[in-house]
């Protein structure tokens, strides 16, 4: 009997079919465990070094590839600038301590002023009175009762005087001393002011990182909020993996996430886990967003970027740069997160004390100002004034 009877090819190839047609209806109905794509990236943050004041540059302390620490000096502008108006702050402040200083002084001179037209009027209504009691015995004519009540006014009005002129010096210094004066804090907020603008000539590198995009050169005018160069922290970074909308539904907040980066290979495999997804898909932020409301239309499957976090150790084993391709899988047998298409992701917040300390040398040289220019004397007759007040 030949056995060649009994085979059809085309049987074969029908059956074939079926069977592939079957496998792949059943992978796309039956629930699956992982979720993967390719289309993912390595993302982080690009800290652009920008500097706040304008300027000529005088020197540049690092370049492209070179790995800086937070505070380092990368970029010195010219200080010439700086450093006059921070000399003409000096001594404004300087000018407005001595001024004060006159301003206290004028208010003790006219607290000693109002004590003398006090005991004036104290002497005249004196006599006066003394001049009344012997107008009865005919000693004292009626015109020299009557000059001593014109002193007795004149004396009265010049006490008015003084007390007004004391009233207007005190206005100026009531409440105060030369520290806290209005003139002397403005003049102490135009040295910060100059303080600042001087230091910030200096240009330190906010986080530590790689360098890139230098895009300066020695003697450029740059204007403030020019990127003159980038930083690249290694250590924060993560990776966007671009998923089809049909697979968003199984993707939650906390999966663990299997990644391979092909730069690589299969041999070094990262953890990550999904920590977010972005606001919208990728071609709703593009450029040139695509217009769909036209007469011919095709539906393409579109794909929302979702936020995998990756473990800091083996990210500093094995370090990744920017917009390397990774290859994803997404652990989805733990559903008990939220979705990620209705969770915002909460993360601490980014930040960088290079520029608290900007102001670190300016209030001692302020108090070194006041104490050059305040002299004691002020101190004194600002006491006066407190008790005449």
């Amino acid at each position: 009997m030949n056995s060649k009877k009994f085979f059809n090819p085309q049987t074969a190839i029908a059956a074939a079919l079926l069977l592939a047609a079957a496998g792949a209806a059943w992978t796309m109905v039956a629930p699956g465990d992982h979720q993967n794509t390719e289309d993912a990236y390595v993302d982080g943050n690009v800290v652009q070094l920008t500097p706040q004041i304008a300027g000529s540059v005088s020197a540049i302390g690092a370049d492209n590839t070179d790995y800086v620490q937070a505070g380092q000096v990368l970029v010195q502008l010219n200080q010439v600038d700086a450093q006059l108006a921070l000399s003409r702050a000096e001594a404004q402040l300087a000018k407005a301590v001595r001024q004060v200083r006159v301003e206290f002084a004028n208010a003790a001179q006219f607290h000693a002023n109002l004590t003398l037209r006090a005991a004036d009027l104290s002497r005249a209504e004196a006599d006066l009175a003394r001049r009344r009691q012997l107008a009865g015995s005919g000693a004292i004519s009626a015109e020299d009762i009557h000059h001593a009540e014109d002193g007795v006014k004149v004396a009265r009005a010049a006490l008015d005087v003084a007390q007004q002129q004391l009233a207007s010096a005190g206005a100026l210094i009531d409440q105060t001393s030369i520290t806290n004066h209005p003139d002397v804090q403005a003049a102490i907020a135009q040295l910060h002011e100059a303080y600042v603008a001087t230091a910030r000539t200096t240009l330190r590198a906010p986080v530590s990182g790689l360098v890139t995009k230098r895009n300066v050169q020695l003697g450029q005018r740059v204007n403030a909020g020019a990127a003159l160069m980038s930083i690249v922290p290694p250590e924060q970074m993560w990776v966007n993996a671009n998923f089809k909308e049909s697979q968003l539904g199984e993707i939650h907040i906390g999966q663990p996430v299997t990644l391979s980066a092909d730069v690589y290979g299969k041999a070094v495999s990262y953890s990550g886990r999904v920590i977010g997804q972005d606001a919208g898909t990728g071609s709703a932020f593009a450029l040139l967003p695509a217009q769909n409301a036209t007469g011919n239309w095709i539906k393409v499957v579109q794909r929302v970027p979702i936020r995998i976090a990756l473990d800091p150790k083996e990210l500093a084993a094995h370090p990744l740069k920017l917009g390397l391709s990774m290859r994803v899988a997404v652990d989805t047998s733990d559903r008990s997160g939220p979705v990620a298409m209705n969770t915002v992701a909460k993360r601490a917040a980014y930040s960088t004390d290079v520029f608290q300390h900007e102001l670190e040398q300016a209030d001692q040289l302020v108090e070194r100002i006041i104490a050059a220019n305040g002299g004691g004397a002020a101190a004194a007759a600002g006491n006066a004034v407190a008790q005449v007040n």
